[in-house]
Formats: C-alpha cells, sequence, structure tokens
C-alpha cells in the first residue's frame, strides 16, 4: 500500500498534530478548511490546501463528495481522518476504497461493528471479553425494553445503540422514570445519530473508566500500549485524562490487556483503537465500547510509551508491521492531559464564540500543547468549543500533576473565558491528588464552588483601573507629578465597583473597596506590564480592546470593562421576561407561541450551538407577548427571541 501525499480530513489541533508527523516522515500533507476556517492554522501548516464549503460541518468537514474530490484535486493518496467527524463513518471509509485511497483507520466493516454497542457488546461476549449485564436484542418496543429494565434492576443505564459523547444515554434510578427516560433517550439519538436503536445495561455506579491503547496490523499482530484513566467526566465527556492508571497493578494491567486484543481479533481489527472498559472498587471490569480511531487522549500514551502514535497509524495503512511485540512494549514515568474549552464554568459552562485577541501556550520541561490555533482566530458556533489539550509528563504521578497545574495556568488566552480555573481547581482537589478519583468525582467530591473563580483581588482591580484610566493607546503610566484623584468604575462579571486613582508625592495609590493599594509601573508595553504592588513585583500580560481589559492575573484570566464614560442603561437581567440566544447557533424547535401562559423554569426555544442542544426557559411567569424565530433559523449571540409580558407590565 504506497502511498505519498496524505489528506487530513479534520480541522483544529488533531489537523496540526497529523500534519506535523506526516511532514516529518516525508509525506506531503494536505488540509481542508471550511468557509469559517480560511485563516485557521491547519491549512497554513500544510503543504497545500483545498477549500470545501461553507462554516456548517455537514456542508463541509461531514461531505464525503467535496473530501474525496480534494484528494483527486491535489493527488493526495491516503486520508488521516482524525477523530470526531468522519474518522469512525463506514461510508466515508468505504469510498476511500472505491476511489483507490488509503484510509488510514480500521476496515469499514470493523468501523460497522464496533460503531453499533448492541452489535459490538454481543461480539464481544461471544469473544469472552467481560461485558455488564444487560439488553441488547432486536426488540425495540417499548413493552420489551420496560420488561427487560424491570429485569435488569436498578440503577439502571439506557444507552444509544449508535451513540457517543453522553448522547441518547439516561441513568434511572426510579421505576416510575423508565418509560419517561426511554422516550427522551430514544428522541434524543434518532436527532443525533439517526437511529432510535437503545441497549440497557445495569448501571455500576462510582466506577473507573479505563481504555486500553490497542493496535493491530495487516500481518495478524496484535498487540496493547497500556491502559489511560478517563474517570473524571461532565455529562459524559472527558476532562482530565491520565497514564498509567493510578491503582493499576501488573496483573490488573494484564488482564484489562488481554481483553482488549481479543476485542480487537474479534473484529478483525487493524490500525490504531481503543477498547473501554469499567473498572468497579473490586478491580471487576467490564466492555463499555471500542473506539475505532485516535483519541483526544492519546499524548499520555506517547509520553510514557515513548512512541508516537500518529506515526504508528501510518507505518501501519502502509502495510509495514507493528514496530514492538507485546513484550517489548515499555513505561515510563505519568502523563496528564486537560482539555482547554471555550467555555464560561460560571455559567453551567456554557459555550461561547467570539474572537480570540491573544493566545500564548505555556512552555517548560515536560509540558506539551496541541493547538490549532492563530492570532486573530475566532471561535464559532460551527464547532465543538475545544481550543487545545494540555499535557504535563514527568517521573512520578505528583510531578505531571504539579506541571500541568503550572502549564494550565501559564497558558495565556485572551479574549473569551474559559475552563482553565475549573481544570486547575480539579487538578489541586486532594481526592484528585490522592488518585482517589472515579467517574463520580464531580457531582460528589467536586464543590460547584470550585469551578467558579472568586471575584478579582483587590490588587487586580487596582492594577485594571490604572491601566484602563491611561488614554487608550498609551504605553506609559500614570505621572507622579502633581496631586490627581480620577474615579474609575469597573465591571467584573456582574460585579461592579469604583476604584479611586490618587497620584502625588508618594506615588500612584488605588482605594479600592476602602483597601488602599500602592503601585509602581516599572515598565508598560502594549503586551505586558511588570507592576509593584503593595511591595511585589508581578510580571504579568494583558490586553486592551476599546474600553475592556484582559488581565493574565496568576492562575486565572481576569476581563474588566471600563464603565467610568457610559450613560447608566437599565438592566437587563434575570426577570426581565427578554429571552436572548446565550451565543451563535441554530434554533431547534419552538415550545412557544404568542397569548401562551407560561411559567418560570418553562421551556420556550432549544438551540444547539457547538453540538451541544441549549433549553432556554422562561426567567419569570407571564405571558408570551411576542416570537421572534422558528425552527431551523440561525442566531446571533444576543438576539431577542421571546418577549414575556406579566401583569406588573400592565398586561393580562
Amino acid at each position: 500500500m504506497h502511498f505519498e501525499k496524505i489528506l487530513v480530513a479534520n480541522r483544529g489541533e488533531i489537523a496540526c498534530r497529523v500534519i506535523q508527523t506526516a511532514r516529518s516522515l516525508g509525506y506531503r500533507t494536505v488540509a481542508v478548511y471550511s468557509e469559517a476556517d480560511r485563516a485557521a492554522r491547519a491549512p497554513a501548516l500544510a503543504d497545500e490546501a483545498v477549500f470545501i464549503g461553507p462554516a456548517t460541518a455537514a456542508q463541509s468537514y461531514l461531505n464525503i463528495e467535496a473530501l474525496i474530490e480534494a484528494c483527486r484535486k491535489t493527488g493526495a493518496d491516503a486520508v488521516h481522518p482524525g477523530y470526531g467527524f468522519l474518522s469512525e463513518n463506514t461510508d466515508f471509509a468505504a469510498a476511500c476504497f472505491d476511489a483507490g485511497i488509503t484510509f488510514i483507520g480500521p476496515p469499514a466493516e470493523a468501523i460497522r461493528l464496533m460503531g453499533s454497542k448492541r452489535h459490538s457488546k454481543i461480539a464481544m461476549q461471544e469473544a469472552d471479553v467481560p461485558c455488564i449485564p444487560g439488553y441488547d436484542g432486536e426488540k425495540q418496543d417499548d413493552d420489551t425494553l420496560i420488561a427487560e429494565a424491570e429485569r435488569i434492576g436498578l440503577p439502571l443505564m439506557i444507552k444509544a445503540s449508535a451513540g457517543g459523547g453522553g448522547r441518547g444515554m439516561r441513568v434511572v434510578t426510579d421505576a416510575d422514570q423508565i418509560p419517561e427516560q426511554l422516550r427522551s433517550a430514544r428522541s434524543e439519538a434518532k436527532n443525533a445519530f439517526g437511529s432510535d436503536e437503545l441497549i440497557l445495561e445495569r448501571a455500576v455506579l462510582q466506577p473507573r473508566h479505563v481504555e486500553i491503547q490497542v493496535f493491530a496490523d495487516h500481518h495478524g499482530n496484535v498487540i496493547h500500549l497500556g491502559e489511560r484513566d478517563c474517570s473524571i467526566q461532565r455529562r459524559h465527556q472527558k476532562v482530565v485524562e491520565e497514564a498509567p492508571c493510578p491503582v493499576m497493578t501488573p496483573e490488573l494491567r494484564a488482564q484489562m490487556g488481554e481483553a482488549a486484543v481479543n476485542a480487537a481479533r474479534a473484529c478483525d481489527y487493524v490500525g490504531a483503537g481503543t477498547v473501554e472498559f469499567l473498572l468497579d472498587p473490586d478491580h471487576n471490569f467490564f466492555f463499555l465500547e471500542m473506539n475505532t480511531r485516535l483519541q483526544v487522549e492519546h499524548p499520555v500514551t506517547e509520553c510514557i510509551t515513548g512512541q508516537d502514535l500518529v506515526a504508528w497509524q501510518i507505518r501501519v495503512a502502509r502495510g509495514e508491521a507493528l514496530p514492538l511485540a507485546q513484550d517489548e512494549v515499555t513505561f515510563d514515568g505519568h502523563a496528564m492531559e486537560v482539555r482547554l474549552y471555550a467555555e464560561d464554568p460560571a455559567r453551567d459552562f456554557m459555550p461561547l464564540t467570539g474572537p480570540i485577541l491573544h493566545f500564548a501556550p505555556a512552555s517548560g520541561d515536560g509540558v506539551r500543547l496541541d493547538h490549532g490555533l492563530r492570532p486573530g482566530d475566532a471561535v464559532t458556533s460551527h464547532y465543538d468549543p475545544m481550543l487545545a489539550k494540555v499535557i504535563a509528563f514527568g517521573p512520578t504521578r505528583e510531578d505531571a500533576r504539579r506541571r500541568l497545574i503550572r502549564a494550565v495556568e501559564d497558558t495565556v488566552l485572551m479574549g473569551l473565558e474559559d475552563n482553565r480555573y475549573f481544570l486547575a481547581s480539579i487538578l489541586r482537589h486532594p481526592v484528585f491528588a490522592r488518585g482517589e478519583a472515579t467517574t463520580a468525582f464531580l457531582e460528589q467530591d467536586f464543590s460547584r464552588d470550585d469551578a467558579t473563580a472568586p471575584e478579582p483581588p483587590v490588587q487586580a482591580r487596582a492594577l485594571a483601573a490604572t491601566l484602563l484610566g491611561q488614554p487608550y493607546g498609551a504605553r506609559r503610566g500614570w505621572s507622579n507629578a502633581g496631586h490627581q484623584t480620577r474615579p474609575v468604575v469597573l465591571s467584573f462579571g456582574e460585579q461592579r465597583s469604583t476604584v479611586f486613582l490618587h497620584t502625588g508625592r508618594a506615588g500612584l495609590q488605588a482605594d479600592v473597596d476602602g483597601t488602599t493599594v500602592q503601585l509602581n509601573l516599572n515598565e508598560l508595553t502594549e503586551a505586558g506590564v511588570i507592576a509593584e504592588l503593595d511591595g511585589v513585583r508581578r510580571k504579568l500580560a494583558w490586553h486592551r480592546d476599546g474600553d475592556e481589559l484582559w488581565l493574565a492575573w496568576p492562575g486565572r484570566m481576569l476581563r474588566f470593562q471600563d464603565l467610568t464614560h457610559q450613560p447608566p442603561q437599565a438592566a437587563e437581567g434575570a426577570g426581565s421576561g427578554r429571552i436572548r440566544a446565550p451565543m451563535d447557533g441554530a434554533v431547534l424547535d419552538v415550545r412557544c407561541a404568542p397569548g401562551d401562559r407560561v411559567q418560570k423554569g418553562d421551556v420556550l426555544v432549544l438551540l444547539e450551538a457547538m453540538k451541544i442542544e441549549h433549553s432556554l426557559t422562561a426567567d419569570r411567569d407571564g405571558e408570551v407577548a411576542s416570537v421572534s424565530v422558528q425552527a431551523g433559523d440561525q442566531v446571533k449571540a444576543k438576539r431577542l427571541l421571546v418577549e414575556l409580558t406579566s401583569e406588573d407590565d400592565g398586561a393580562a
């Protein structure tokens, strides 16, 4: 299987990751890009790039014909699908084969088998891979599923057979809720995957989520490269991954590795794959699913094995034998990874859109950042809000954890709120630090307060007021000549405070909520400031955009706005009755009409953005006065969707 030019059928950090390895092996590379990604990093990194359609994924990155045509235009004779999009799509793998293009992934039949939770579980049972007791039959009527649910018992897990990422998944602890949860899971599965087929399993409570990296070649060799612990998850999406698993023993690794290899052999697998298991407190493990692609978290395996998994994929695709036999695989040190998202943990992890004003990845010993960002990029509602992966490696788990905390906090991202404070709080949590976290960690051990950053310290507010208090574009700080007092009105999120800046013989002082801060700006540029605050010198990154200021305070990114010269405006906050789109997105459903009486909390509009469904609810009791959208509409952030009136407004 000879090929010389590889087209990467993906975007963002994984496209950059694959391009870098392919180039290092001497291959020519081709990137593809949508309208939204014209100026993205991946097209600039590749040797050639082809425009494949509008911003929406369905018309670009999921357009099989456009991707095959891009191969034809450029002479690309191999395709790497990355992960997500078409990486586990049997039609795409088959289309590549029909066009004489090498698909750098498993055979279409293996993708098809493992893409069905029902069929894959049957195959695993036949291969003697431990499986959770449940129901995976063809009969899908309500009576059959309810009867099987009663047989299995509570707690019960309902899963979409064709699903992934938590879509179409429900945990039921009350028997009376089974019919409604079946209906809800079936509906979500149909919308997300085009199939409403479900499987039922006995829910394993508080397990670890442990996955085994497997590799197979065309010569019948199948091995594993150890495990990754991916137990910390939010809404079934992985948040922190590490290798090795903190509770792993050589004996358990051998058992789980053998089961994973058997799973791969059972479907005649070729290439990189991941067999996922649930591991209970007694070290019993059960097959969960097999992902027939490279995983987001593959870097932690690369760190502890010293192997490049993308290079392995390419070598296997061109017909070579695996580089190592099982007894040649060694593990050294510990690695951890977190996913950097454009989302606001303080607002229930709402995905965010907008421009990236400044990005500077952390560096240092044992630190790696995989990203696809360039200055001036914009995060849109069309794709997943993951921006980068932050990875740290060290001789011990504690070394990796400490390095990762610093790398997370030292990464500079301005223009959008992100989840770094949330990630650092997890990594610092004593339960995680002891290696005791399970899939129940975020619900049972992690306080909601840990996800929301406290208000900025007075020193940060004093410095922000000083930087905003000078003429926009000025590169120098306040003058110490003469006596001046100037108020600066700052907002930080929903909070507002007035900082009084004083200059005189004593230098620069700031009064913040009754506390006096002594300041001295030692050095000031458009990107960084060295400031002495109450006798402590700090070197900080900052960015000003009009009346808005981003300040990289240690461990956090603070966003301030200067309201000093803005006219007072009536707040449109909670209870206003004006329901606006929180971000760019597509309207899935409108569940109200003018004249309807609604109560606070009623769902009025369903909005899909960044692959997530958001329920927009009434913020007070009232009557629907107007509805300005319908299902299928594309809306921009802050657009008014529904307006309510109440008796207080003078309307019935």
